[in-house]
């Protein structure tokens, strides 16, 4: 083979040149599966945001949606609640006295009162008339029942039952029936713990009604014996 044989061509490209070119190739490959991952996490983190917004958007509606239904049903006005049984005693003086007092009404339900009033609460014994008139003077209401039919189950539904401020719950011997409940100058017989009427007279009576001094604070007064709440 003559030199002129064995002499490579300046267009052939070298081991050198081939393996640069090579190291090019496999850096671009690199750059563009590296940016393929990239656009595909953020394909994934766009769809995983949009899910997470969706399920938001949802929740934000439905809550909405039970806000207008809740709030666009209108409430019935204490005027208009009709309560079978309910009497009224009106012109009831409202002067403190430091005497016992006769009352008309067992429980009495206004008059002349002590000028102390009786802290509200959950009571197992009696409590004193003149108190607890002062306390409907300032708006609550007060729930007696007959121990001798009312106790157990029955007498902790009923001690549930009451709002758990501006009410009195206490016993009465011999009460005329199972349940009485009275705000001022009005008072209703119950049948029984779970007579509806006694969610009545508390949506009607229970701070409003014809209290004089209605919102007056309903504790800093005196306990009645027996208070458990």
């Amino acid at each position: 083979m003559s030199p002129r044989d064995s002499q490579v061509s300046p267009n052939t490209p070298s081991g050198k040149d081939l393996t640069v070119k090579q190291q090019r190739d496999a850096r671009r490959a690199t750059k563009v599966a590296a940016m393929k991952k990239k656009q595909a996490t953020e394909k994934r983190h766009r769809m995983i945001g949009i899910v997470i917004s969706s399920v938001a958007a949802v929740g934000v509606l439905a809550l909405v949606i039970v806000m207008v239904v809740t709030n666009g049903t209108p409430r019935t006005s204490p005027e208009a609640i009709e309560i079978d049984g309910v009497q009224n005693y009106p012109n009831l003086v409202a002067t403190h006295v430091a005497d016992a007092v006769d009352y008309e009404q067992s429980p009495p339900v206004g008059g002349e009162h002590s000028s102390a009033w009786l802290n509200c609460g959950v009571y197992t014994e009696p409590v004193q008339n003149e108190n607890a008139v002062h306390a409907l003077e300032h708006g609550a209401v007060w729930v007696t029942y007959n121990p001798e039919q009312v106790s157990g189950a029955d007498l902790e539904s009923l001690q549930d039952a009451v709002p758990s401020t501006y009410s009195v719950v206490s016993p009465v011997a011999d009460l005329q029936s199972p349940v009485i409940i009275s705000a001022w100058a009005n008072q209703v017989e119950l049948d029984g713990v779970d007579d509806p009427r006694l969610q009545d007279f508390v949506d009607k009576f229970w701070q409003g009604g014809e209290a004089p001094e209605l919102g007056a604070s309903c504790s800093g007064g005196i306990d009645g014996p027996g208070r458990i709440a």
